[in-house]
């Protein structure tokens, strides 16, 4: 089914376009939330050819169809719900104001919202610094770092370019998210990352340029959106626009020096430390339990949450030993899903095991578990023990990568540091065969439909 098709079937299992609330999408998923729950269709979506499995979390209703699929069929969805009519506005205010709303959820939902749309940096960054590492490497490429010490210097640059300007990216997209002005985000970062801070003395400590990195970019610029949308109500509309944004950057820049950015790097450093210290010392059981219990998370959306972990980990220590771990937990859908495909005389769940099983492969395990693993029950629980035990085998280990988040599975060892990357693959071939074996013996009810 193409693209169009999908996106026409799905607004019909909807109910058209005037229950349609709001539409987007992730890499995998369209994501809806509607007026009316009473005019969804959910068993017919499901049903569709081009959708690989269904979840609900909160108010939103998200179907799994695949990465790039997903973007085009939201832009099909668009452009016909263009040409059909939609709900009357005081009825999509009731219905916002009466629906409910996990506070959790949605506080993650708009974390991550400020991160996902820097992953294909990241990703640039994280395939490229890795084939610098390769290219260093005498046994592998010879004396190439000696004959061309300026492409490397040069690609380089091209790899850790998102970390010089990351705070301000962060910043912006803090803005967006939060209803503030996306310039002001911007700015705040860049007063909280400037080099002068250095030599200014504050309470007889000199300031530190960046402290606190993005968790204090973050508490900056939310309290910055407060405040803009505050003076925005009370300023009258002559002098609103002269000295909103004045009277925003004087106040939200002082509160951040004085208090904001040493709070931050206080969070700061107890999460960067804090993990690190626990999978140094907590070795193999740290990592199966973080490996065994990351599906449930990503189940609850409360994944979302370890993102600024990631990224405090890279910026406080250069690399980042808690992705290779979590990284387990698809890896063991793999092997899980290799078992059901083996085990199942259901011609669909066959289609649908190998559609998911390449992008399971390459880090992508949304379709596995939406789609295979979870629906079926025993298979996802041996997903989990087949990522604890990769997790465990990776921690003991001490992998690390020098990127943040973006990429998962297979293509991670590219980014795994020099002389982990051999351990990396035992691991995720541990993972594999584990989830595997787990699923195979636990068995589960092979459906009819």
């Amino acid at each position: 089914m193409n693209a169009k098709r999908l996106a026409e079937a799905l607004l019909a299992g909807i109910g058209g376009a005037g229950n349609i609330q709001r539409l987007e999408n992730c890499m995998t998923r369209v994501r809806v939330e509607v007026n009316d729950e009473s005019l969804l269709d959910i068993e017919k979506m499901r049903a569709l050819e081009g959708v690989k499995g269904y979840v609900r979390q909160g108010g939103q209703h998200q179907f799994i169809v695949g990465p790039g699929a997903s973007a085009k069929v939201v832009d099909a969805m668009r452009s016909l719900m263009a040409e059909q009519p939609t709900a009357d506005i005081s009825a999509t205010k009731a219905a916002t104001t009466k629906k409910y709303k996990a506070p959790m959820s949605d506080a993650l939902r708009q974390l991550a919202n400020v991160f996902i749309p820097l992953i294909p940096a990241f990703i640039a960054s994280g395939l490229i610094t890795g084939i610098i590492n390769i290219l260093r490497r005498p046994d592998i490429v010879g004396d190439f770092a000696s004959q061309y010490p300026d492409a490397l210097g040069l690609a380089a640059i091209f790899g850790s370019a998102i970390f010089t300007i990351m705070n301000i990216l962060v910043g912006v997209n803090t803005a967006k998210v939060f209803g503030g002005s996306t310039a002001l985000g911007g700015v705040m970062a860049g007063i909280l990352s400037s080099p002068a801070l250095a030599q200014i003395t504050l309470f007889g400590e000199p300031l530190q340029p960046g402290r606190g990195g993005v968790i204090a970019v973050l508490l900056v610029v939310v309290m910055m959106c407060w405040i803009e949308k505050r003076l925005r109500e009370w300023l009258p509309d002559a002098v609103e626009l002269i000295l909103n944004p004045l009277l925003t950057t004087l106040i939200t820049a002082t509160v951040a020096i004085i208090a904001l950015q040493p709070l931050g790097g206080v969070i700061s450093d107890a999460i960067a430390h804090g993990a690190t210290l626990a999978i140094d010392r907590g070795g193999m059981a740290v990592g199966a339990v973080l490996a065994g219990t990351f599906l449930p998370l990503v189940l609850t959306g409360l994944h979302q949450g370890m993102v600024p972990i990631h990224v405090e980990l890279v910026q406080a220590h250069g690399v980042n030993a808690l992705l290779p771990i979590l990284a387990m937990a698809g890896v063991g859908q793999v092997g899980a899903s290799l078992a059901v495909l083996l085990k199942t005389r259901n011609a669909r769940l066959k289609k649908l095991v190998k559609g998911a099983l390449p992008v399971g492969i390459l880090g992508v395990g949304e379709p596995l578990i939406f789609g295979v693993t979870l629906p079926l029950g025993k298979p996802f629980i041996a997903a989990c023990l087949g990522g604890a035990v990769g997790g465990a085998v990776v921690s003991s280990a001490k992998v690390a990568t020098v990127i943040t988040f973006g990429i998962s599975g297979l293509p991670l060892a590219l980014t795994i540091i020099s002389g982990k990357v051999m351990l990396y693959l035992a691991g995720w071939l541990t993972a594999v065969i584990c989830g595997f074996l787990f699923a195979w013996f636990m068995g589960f009810n092979d459906p009819e439909e």
